[in-house]
Order: structure tokens, then C-alpha cells, then sequence
């Protein structure tokens, strides 16, 4: 991608203003479907901003003191790191909240927790993906009790949120899809027309989340994309986000499932095959750690593996590539994949396959960082185009060169 000028970023400041960015103010971003076409467009602006700005050795810090809190209730790499990438781009430490040396297993309450990490806090970033009904809702209790902190006189502001991955969407992952076929495909206008398949793969593992399918297909139908959700039988995802995904699509784009993963690949100019575990073993999995039932849990593991192992077919292969439109399809995936031969012996996706489409996906991953940072500037700041225009003016070097 090549570096963005000065006049470039100016532009895009401008651009920035038609978009009513206003309206994200000292709102959270717990899912896309609950913005509107003006604020994405704004969150995918300002990343580019952002970028351009870093690009061209000039500090985006707008805090000079505060805290970006994390909380992590899965394992995290990308996200967690770019995360602590935005807070440190716009001038924010980055304190992680590890419930295991806090006072939550001594009865701590999320309204108290969210209070006593919040006293200096700006922004609160969260993911919770692992449970059905669980991750989304405790961000909106850990939002509702800030709310009711900052109302009270118990703290000075109310932080934002930002979902680092729930159980419903994983829109810092989406967004940040988003932004990379943006730029792979020459403006969000070039991805009208353009077919995506979402499909499930085979994963040697059980029990990865449904948010980033789910988050792929509620976003890239309001682009005009003809957007194919693609699985076995029995892998369903939530009906609700596929009624998302539908009602987008009215607006331009289109939205439909198949069975069939060689005909998800029929043409297709993005393939995006990720496994995900079956949405009525997600429910049944979380009765299940609810109850602390470890022979049941046990059980439904096991079972899970033997119903992945009979789709090991639904693999990323070079045969199934060449149904592509033009045998060229960009490859993608949110990292890490199973790669057979190399992380595992069967997986999402052949080697060959991966190793040649390697730098697009690092840089595909490349965009979280500005994107988060995006959606925290824009909740945290009234005016947002002054504000960078006012970075633009300040010329404030973020390395010193003499």
C-alpha cells in the first residue's frame, strides 16, 4: 500500500466531516449493525487518517494522560496487541484487568469492578466471546454501571467501550476486514458486485466462536457485496444476525446460505473459510460450564471433534481456489488459521494456499490497530475533523529527527 500524503490525509479530513461523525460520541461500539452507514464510514476515514498521520512522522496523541483499559476473557494475540497499539497511538496506557489477581472471586459485582478501574479511564476494550448469551451482555452491564458511575458523581467521565470480540459480532475484526478489501479493491464503491464466501472449514479443534462469520456477514452486505454463507449441516450460526445479514442486503447487497462449499467458491473474489463450532453446541456448552458439569463438558467435546472429522473435505485447497473468479480469489482469515501440514496435520487451509497469500493477510491484520483507534478517537472527541486538523497543524514529530 503506498504511503499516504499529506494532502491525501487533508482530504480525507474533509471527507470526514460530511459523515456527521458527531453522532459517536460518548457512544460504545458493541456491534456494526447498531451504526449507521455514516458513522462505519467514519470509523473506516478516521483509521485512514490515522494511518496517514503515523505514516508521515506525526504524532495522532491527543491524551497526555489516562488509561485504555483491557479486559481479555479468552487468549488474544492480534487484538490484544493492537488494542495496546491504539491506546499508545493516541497518548493512552494500557492497563489490563486480569480478574484472576482482582477481587472478583471474592464477590466482587461488575457494577463495582467497572467503577474501581475506572477512575482515570478513558476507554474500556473487552472480549468475551467463549459463552452464548454471556460476552455482549456483560459489556452492556459493565457500560450501564460506568453510566451510572459518571451520573453519580463517582467518576469524573464515563469511559467508552469497544467489543474486542463477544459472542454475538467481533467488530474490530470486521472493521478491520472492511478496510483491507477497501483498499484492496480500490474504494468501498469497488466492492459493490463483488462475491464473498464466508465458509466453515475443518479445524482439528472445537469450540472456536461464531462471532467472526457472524461479524462478516451482519457488515459486508450493507456494501453491495453478494455475501455466501457457507457450512455443513448442523453448523448454523445465530438466526438473528442472519436476519441482519438479509435485511442489509436489501439495501444493495445480497445474502444467502448453501451447504455446498464448492459452490460458495463459484466465482467467488474473496474466500474467507474459518471454522466455528455449531451454534446449538454453543448453547448447550454454556448450560454446561454453568453448571460446572466437567463429565458433560467432556462429552459434547468429544463429540464435536467426531462431527468436525466427518467434513475434513471442507478444506481452502489449490482445486477449490481455481473456482475462483479468475482462479484469483483474495485469500483471508483473522489469524491464527489451521494450516494443514504446518499447524496441524488436516485443517482450514493448504499450505501452498496460505504461504502465498501470507503478506496480504499480515497486512490485512495491519489494519485493527488504526481501526480500533478510530473507534476510540470518535467516541472519546465532539469535533473530530478539528481535532485532526489540528494534529495536521501541530506537525508534532513522533520520532525526533535532528
Amino acid at each position: 500500500m503506498a504511503k499516504t500524503t499529506i494532502r491525501e490525509v487533508e482530504d480525507l479530513i474533509s471527507r470526514l466531516a460530511g459523515f456527521n461523525p458527531d453522532t459517536m460520541y460518548l457512544t460504545d461500539f458493541l456491534l456494526t449493525w447498531e451504526k449507521s452507514d455514516s458513522e462505519i464510514q467514519s470509523v473506516f476515514t478516521v483509521a485512514d487518517i490515522l494511518r496517514g498521520l503515523r505514516e508521515n512522522n506525526i504524532s495522532p496523541r491527543v491524551f497526555d494522560s489516562g488509561l485504555g483499559i483491557s479486559i481479555f476473557r479468552d487468549n488474544s494475540t492480534r487484538t490484544r496487541f493492537s488494542f495496546a497499539s491504539a491506546c499508545n497511538l493516541l497518548g493512552l496506557e494500557v492497563q489490563d484487568f486480569d480478574e484472576g489477581k482482582s477481587q472478583v472471586a471474592h464477590g466482587e459485582t461488575v457494577r463495582e469492578t467497572a467503577n474501581m478501574i475506572s477512575f482515570m479511564a478513558d476507554i474500556i476494550g473487552i472480549r468475551d466471546d467463549m459463552f452464548i448469551g454471556k460476552g455482549n451482555t456483560y459489556m452492556r452491564h459493565v457500560s450501564n454501571a460506568v453510566r451510572e458511575g459518571h451520573a453519580d458523581g463517582v467518576l469524573e467521565q464515563r469511559p467508552t467501550l469497544v467489543n474486542l470480540q463477544c459472542d454475538i459480532d467481533h467488530p474490530t475484526q470486521s472493521m478491520a476486514d472492511a478496510l483491507h478489501l477497501i483498499h484492496e479493491f480500490g474504494g468501498i464503491e469497488g466492492l459493490k458486485g463483488k462475491k464473498i464466501a464466508m465458509t466453515w472449514a475443518y479445524s482439528p479443534s472445537y469450540g472456536k466462536p461464531l462471532s467472526v462469520p457472524q461479524g462478516i456477514i451482519g457488515l459486508l452486505t450493507r456494501f453491495g457485496m453478494d455475501v455466501v454463507l457457507a457450512h455443513p449441516k448442523g453448523y448454523e450460526v445465530m438466526s438473528d444476525v442472519e436476519a441482519v445479514a438479509q435485511k442489509n442486503a436489501r439495501d444493495g447487497g445480497s445474502f444467502r446460505r448453501t451447504n455446498d462449499m464448492d459452490e460458495a467458491f463459484e466465482g467467488a473474489h474473496i474466500v474467507y473459510p474459518k471454522s466455528w463450532a455449531p451454534y446449538a453446541a454453543m448453547e448447550k456448552r454454556t448450560v454446561l460450564y454453568e453448571q460446572n458439569d466437567q463429565a458433560g463438558i467432556a462429552a459434547l467435546e468429544k463429540e464435536l471433534l467426531q462431527q468436525n472429522a466427518n467434513h475434513k473435505d471442507w478444506e481452502c485447497t489449490e482445486e477449490r481456489m481455481k473456482k475462483t473468479a479468475d482462479g484469483k480469489a483474495l485469500y483471508m482469515h483473522c489469524l491464527p488459521a489451521d494450516i494443514t501440514g504446518v499447524s496441524c496435520a488436516q485443517g482450514e487451509v493448504a499450505a501452498s494456499v496460505f504461504d502465498r497469500y501470507r503478506v496480504p493477510l499480515y497486512k490485512e491484520a495491519g489494519f485493527k490497530p488504526y481501526v480500533i483507534a478510530a473507534m476510540m478517537l470518535l467516541s472519546r472527541f465532539n469535533d473530530t475533523p478539528a481535532v485532526l486538523k489540528s494534529l495536521v497543524a501541530r506537525d508534532s514529530r513522533r520520532v525526533f529527527i535532528p
